[in-house]
């Protein structure tokens, strides 16, 4: 039985389904993209926090699984949304083979800071990218906090010659992206600073603010409770708002898309066309972008794709009962 604060447990259960879908690239360390989907009276829902992440934290993500199955979304203020193509840390020889999968973005984020890889590789990869969208295109690179703010700033020094939008996270702490923001102003160097991890993982976003850490704020939808927590964060901050994704299926993205629909102003495009670097999907019209947006849209979840990219019991039970555990912390969405 539903009630205010949200499903029984096994409401939940009864509706959840966990797939296994390959990614076409290596990102970020998976090869292999977990995800368990649930379904509510308003819709599908997705609950796909990364293994190695705590249950306080995976919470987070079943809260806005909820919210999109039980509860559903604020008002779109919009009806298309602008997004990025996304390159991940590969050879600079592979990069038109990724672009060539986006079609009509004319802004790319770049992941750069990669473990095992050098600046030469990073700064190969931009070049790449640049040469094949050409001088008008907007690149965003991102380092996912892997920089210190020496190592940042020497390699946005370097980066800079290809034209960047912005960098996202391209240190760890609010501290040292508070130090790069002045560093950089001093040195010259004209990028402007996102903060992603400062914000959808820490116990206090507002830090950023208060600090003065960045130029721009990203925000994911799962991991900050849904659509509605993370407008809250983005008018409490009050900068430059993009919403990003985190390798979702179309139901994921879908979050995403009402997140950035209901945004009072959207400046930048959007980081919601990750789901063009995985092998499969849930839905059987993916959301995609076309001609560099994607258009708002209801979904048609295919159950025989559920059925071929099903999880192993075992995984599957995994997922159950981290459900289990998450629900227990649950708080109202």
């Amino acid at each position: 039985m539903t009630d205010s604060t949200g499903p029984a447990l096994a409401e939940v259960l009864a509706t959840l389904s966990v797939v296994q879908i390959p990614m076409r690239v290596r990102f970020r360390g998976v090869t292999v993209r977990e995800v368990a989907v649930v379904h509510g009276p308003k819709g599908w829902g997705e609950f796909s926090p990364f293994p190695e992440y705590d249950d306080a934290e995976a919470a987070r993500w079943l809260a806005a699984a909820v919210e999109a199955g039980w509860f559903g979304w604020p008002d779109p203020v919009r009806t298309s949304i602008p997004v990025n193509a996304t390159v991940p840390a590969v050879l600079a020889r592979e990069v038109a083979g990724i672009l060539a999968r986006y079609d009509g973005c004319s802004t790319a984020k770049v992941k750069v800071a990669e473990q095992g890889q050098s600046l030469k590789d990073d700064v190969d990869r931009v070049a790449a990218v640049r040469d094949v969208m050409g001088p008008g295109a907007r690149i965003r690179v991102d380092a996912n906090g892997g920089w210190t703010v020496a190592e940042a700033t020497d390699a946005l020094r370097r980066l800079s010659a290809y034209g960047l939008e912005y960098a996202e996270q391209p240190c760890a702490t609010v501290e040292e992206l508070a130090v790069l923001r002045v560093a950089l102003a001093r040195t010259g160097i004209d990028v402007l600073v996102a903060a992603d991890e400062s914000i959808r993982r820490a116990a206090d976003p507002m830090r950023v603010v208060r600090e003065e850490a960045a130029d721009v704020i990203v925000i994911k939808v799962a991991p900050l409770g849904g659509v509605r927590a993370a407008l809250d964060i983005a008018k409490e901050c009050g900068l430059p708002t993009v919403v990003s994704s985190a390798l979702d299926t179309s139901v994921g993205i879908r979050a995403g898309l009402a997140l950035a629909a209901a945004l009072p102003e959207l400046p930048f495009a959007c980081g919601l066309g990750t789901l063009e670097l995985m092998a499969g999907d849930v839905a059987d019209d993916s959301l995609v972008p076309l001609a560099g947006s994607i258009t708002l849209r209801e979904l048609t979840i295919d159950e025989e794709l559920l059925e071929r990219w099903k999880a192993p019991a075992g995984r599957e039970q995994w997922w159950r009962d981290r459900v289990v555990r998450c629900h227990g912390l649950q708080t109202r969405v």
